[in-house]
């Protein structure tokens, strides 16, 4: 039985109307890839900043279009525009500490819910936006763009027709040196480079504080994500359970000191954060996983991805293949170059060109896509709320792992027992 939202007939001649909550930088570029579109109307924004409302705002006007209405009186005033009856979706830029609260509002006002990564923070969260999900009929997306990935969908089409053998192993991670967004006062080339809180700046308002509180893997799903598709996690397979260690936190002070001096007030606080958090998953099919977390040093910017299986491997830095019997010399290395071009996937051949026009390398664009389509075809969307439950929760029980000296911690079944029989959804359609 189909819940009621997605009972009615597909809109396929009425646009798809559209509202924001955070219309940020993040959000924006949400807002970007809507007004390309003409079967979408942008119909109502939300967002405390003016600064962000009137940014959003000229945007709209420049695409031609009429200005959405306007909520963000105070930090609530999303659930008043969750009254209109001219919304069908929306799309959560927000900090991640509002991600379910707003994204259970939406879903019991009968809309389908947008919701950036992180989808959840803690795990009773991963389970009230299930519940909310369950009890309303209404769907839940995690926008996870990087499933969208140009490599990592050529990868999986190349898994799913067995290129691979049968999966082993799976290495991803966020290795991405956050620590001039961490500490982000606004400036040009006139502040220090370390306040952050209620003195920081965009994410620095509010991101930073969590490598203050909390000691784990506080962004997984941009690795995890992909990863689970190879491996039909919640369709036929499912992460069992974990262990995630933390090296000692150093790189926020240094970077602290070094940018305002040891005598600044931030070099004071006590990050809880290690540098670098290392999670390993055992999945119920066999296969292990390795997630790395590395916000806090100073590296060059890298997902770490690695697919093997039976017949070989693909590594993400430095772009290199190995299949056994297909590579043209035992034990080497070749580029990936040619695997990409004869496996590139259906969805990036179809849409290619107008992914041009979108952030991160033009996978900002289907995954917005992808959501708009399923609002409008009245489908459930390809990467859903059990997806969000459970990539979201690693962070809060990778966190438990740690405080409980590395040991293992069981990864709750989100599905209640229907990974067993559900089967795979994501990228089997060339449209999302």
């Amino acid at each position: 039985m189909f819940p009621a939202i997605l009972t009615g007939a597909p809109q396929q001649d009425k646009k798809v109307r559209l509202a924001y909550i955070g219309v940020g930088g993040r959000g924006r570029s949400h807002v970007e890839q809507a007004l390309y579109r003409d079967d979408v109307l942008i119909t109502a924004i939300c967002d405390i900043d003016p600064e962000a409302i009137n940014r959003t705002q000229a945007m709209i006007r420049k695409a031609g279009r009429p200005e959405a209405a306007v909520y963000g009186k105070s930090d609530e005033d999303f659930l008043n525009m969750l009254k209109r009856d001219d919304i069908d979706g929306v799309v959560i830029s927000t900090p991640w500490e509002w991600h379910v609260p707003m994204a259970v509002a939406t879903m019991k006002a009968g809309k389908y819910a947008g919701v950036e990564v992180s989808a959840t923070v803690t795990l009773k969260e991963s389970w009230d936006l299930i519940d909310a999900s369950e009890k309303s009929g209404s769907p839940c997306m995690i926008l996870e763009n990087v499933c969208y990935r140009r490599d990592v969908m050529a990868v999986l089409n190349m898994i799913r027709q067995g290129m691979f053998g049968e999966m082993l192993y799976a290495h991803c991670g966020y290795q991405h040196d956050l620590r001039n967004i961490k500490f982000n006062d606004g400036t040009v080339n006139q502040g220090v480079g370390a306040e952050f809180g209620a003195k920081g700046y965009s994410e620095a308002r509010w991101r930073t504080q969590h490598s203050v509180d909390r000691n784990g893997d506080l962004y997984p799903t941009h690795g995890l994500g992909p990863v689970a598709h190879w491996l039909n996690i919640n369709r036929g397979n499912r992460f069992m359970h974990l262990t995630s260690t933390a090296t000692k936190a150093r790189g926020l002070h240094k970077y602290v000191v070094d940018k305002g001096g040891k005598d600044h007030p931030n070099a004071k606080v006590n990050f809880k954060l290690g540098d670098i958090v290392t999670t390993v998953i055992q999945c119920a099919n066999g296969e292990n996983i390795v997630i790395m977390h590395d916000t806090n040093s100073p590296r060059p910017y890298s997902l770490g991805f690695r697919a093997q299986g039976t017949q070989g491997i693909w590594m993400d830095d430095g772009k290199t293949i190995y299949l056994e019997g297909t590579s043209p010399k035992p034990h080497e290395w070749e580029p990936f170059d040619s695997y990409q071009k004869k496996y590139d996937h259906p969805i990036w051949k179809r849409h290619a060109s107008a992914a041009e026009k979108a952030g991160h390398g033009g996978i900002d664009f289907f995954v917005i896509r992808a959501f708009i389509e399923s609002v409008k075809r009245k489908v459930p969307p390809p990467i859903d709320v059990y997806d969000a439950a459970v990539w979201s929760a690693i962070s809060p029980l990778s966190e438990e792992s740690i405080a409980k000296g590395s040991k293992p911690v069981e990864i709750p079944d989100f599905t209640r027992g229907k990974w067993k029989t559900n089967k795979p959804i994501f990228a089997l359609t060339d449209e999302y």
